[in-house]
């Protein structure tokens, strides 16, 4: 008898604790989520390029360049176009948002939507960062 209270307790909190740590993972800020993703350092030049994918596996777009904003954040520069829209867009995605699996990023934090209400990307707000500077992005997994 002992033995089925214990089981039921344990198997309880093996399925109550995942889903708490979902729900405080979801209250993170975006920093905090990337922390946790475990940052790696990347050379800013390997990035240019990358197909940038949604949770869909779809293409967004392609990063065209990474630039420095004036207090200090790295965004991703990636051209976007809408449904039977005319000309594709610049939209400054946060690095924060992303992360790298092989050979492209995945747009984690920053759904299609957030895309389609992104206002364009101006040069003049932002540094471009050197080729050869190192960065740091969060790595993903399946």
């Amino acid at each position: 008898m002992r033995w089925a209270v214990a089981a039921v307790l344990l198997l309880s909190q093996g399925l109550w604790l995942p889903a708490m740590a979902q729900a405080d993972f979801a209250l993170l800020s975006q920093d905090e989520k990337m922390a946790r993703r475990f940052p790696q350092p990347v050379r800013v030049g390997d990035l240019i390029g990358l197909p940038v994918l949604d949770d869909q596996d779809s293409t967004i777009g392609c990063v065209s360049d990474v630039v420095r904003t004036p207090d200090g954040r790295v965004k991703l520069i990636v051209p976007y176009r809408r449904w039977f829209a005319g000309e594709s867009q610049p939209v400054a995605v946060p690095i924060e948002t992303v992360v790298i699996l092989g050979r492209h990023l995945n747009a984690l934090e920053f759904p299609p939507a957030s895309f389609d209400k992104a206002p364009t990307f101006v040069s003049t707000q932002a540094t471009p960062i050197g080729r050869d500077e190192i960065i740091k992005i969060a790595i993903g997994r399946r």
